[in-house]
């Protein structure tokens, strides 16, 4: 259950740096309490997944999913480069929080 709680949080992740983009230095309300609901709700299952899965790995692969499913988004909405080595270095980054979940108990 602690893997699952630790997947949601790094979606809400990746929703409030969205958020964080469409809020437009907070000045569009709407996107602001988006992205303060998805912060919150990010770091409460955060932190129901620490309680099993350690620190150090719950950190990483949070920090992972976020990241990767970041830049899927901004280069779907927002046209962000997608070059090879971009692209290398997030196949890196997903094969690394995969690692990091066979290698944790």
């Amino acid at each position: 259950m602690a893997w699952l709680f630790l997947v949601i949080a790094g979606l809400f992740e990746i929703g409030f740096t969205t958020c964080l983009k469409l809020s437009d230095n907070f000045t569009n309300y709407k996107w602001t309490i988006g992205f303060f609901i998805s912060i919150l709700s990010s770091f409460l299952f955060l932190n129901k997944a620490i309680q099993t899965i350690p620190l150090g790995t719950a950190y990483a692969v949070w920090t992972g999913i976020g990241a990767v499913g970041t830049v899927i988004v901004g280069a779907f909405l927002y046209k962000e480069p997608t070059d090879f080595l971009r692209i290398l270095f997030i196949f890196l980054l997903i094969g690394s929080i995969i690692g990091l979940k066979m290698v944790s108990k």
